[in-house]
């Protein structure tokens, strides 16, 4: 299957099987994926966090409109951007970036002090708006990547936010969550959708030329 056989036949699965796991290296590579992502200024500011435990889930479920695939899945990805940007997370990016690549640019540094200049002495929630959409760049590299491994995934909104930021304590992090992605199986016998064909404007629609 090439990735756009991929990408027809995967779907947001409605029911998952709870007796089918997700092999280990698939998931690897699905978490790779995501941490190999673009993000702008390479900031990377969000985190993943994978929900195997049963209770977890259960309370998780409970604030996400008791949508069964957050808990017959296999594993539950929460995608958690930073609350703000500090001077402390940008520099210790920088910071990262010079030690791995072994060197340190005069245009790097003056990249380095325009965002410590201007992203700081932004309000908070422009900065969690901006955090958030580089978090959405990870959930569609993981959805692209689910798909590669034919591993099922829903991405989901419908859900209590603060009351998910709460069950994880995300706040003492410095971590706000914006959405949510099981992965699994899908029980094809019990699902709705899984049969109907996929539905997309048609490219004529979509997609605009200039020459």
């Amino acid at each position: 299957m090439s990735l756009i056989d991929k990408l027809q036949w995967r779907y947001a699965t409605k029911k998952m099987d709870s007796s089918k796991a997700v092999p280990q290296e698939k998931l690897d590579e699905i978490l790779e994926a995501i941490r190999l992502t673009a993000s702008s200024s390479g900031l990377q500011p969000y985190e993943v966090i994978v929900i195997t435990n049963k209770e977890i889930r259960q309370k998780i479920r409970a604030i996400a409109n008791d949508q069964s695939q957050v808990t017959d899945c296999s594993h539950l990805l929460v995608f958690a951007a930073w609350d703000n940007y500090t001077a402390d997370r940008i520099n210790a990016a920088f910071d990262m970036t010079e030690e791995i690549r072994n060197f340190k640019s005069d245009s790097g540094t003056a990249y380095r002090q325009m965002l410590l200049n201007s992203y700081p002495a932004r309000s908070a929630e422009v900065n969690f708006t901006h955090t958030a959409k580089q978090a959405y760049i990870g959930l569609g590299t993981a959805l692209i990547a689910a798909a590669y491994e034919q591993v099922d995934s829903t991405p989901m909104e419908g859900f209590d936010a603060k009351a998910l930021d709460e069950i994880l304590n995300l706040k003492d992090g410095g971590l706000r969550s914006v959405v949510i992605l099981p992965l699994g199986y899908r029980k094809a016998d019990e699902d709705w959708l899984v049969n109907l064909k996929k539905v997309r404007r048609a490219k004529a629609n979509f997609i605009s030329w200039l020459n």
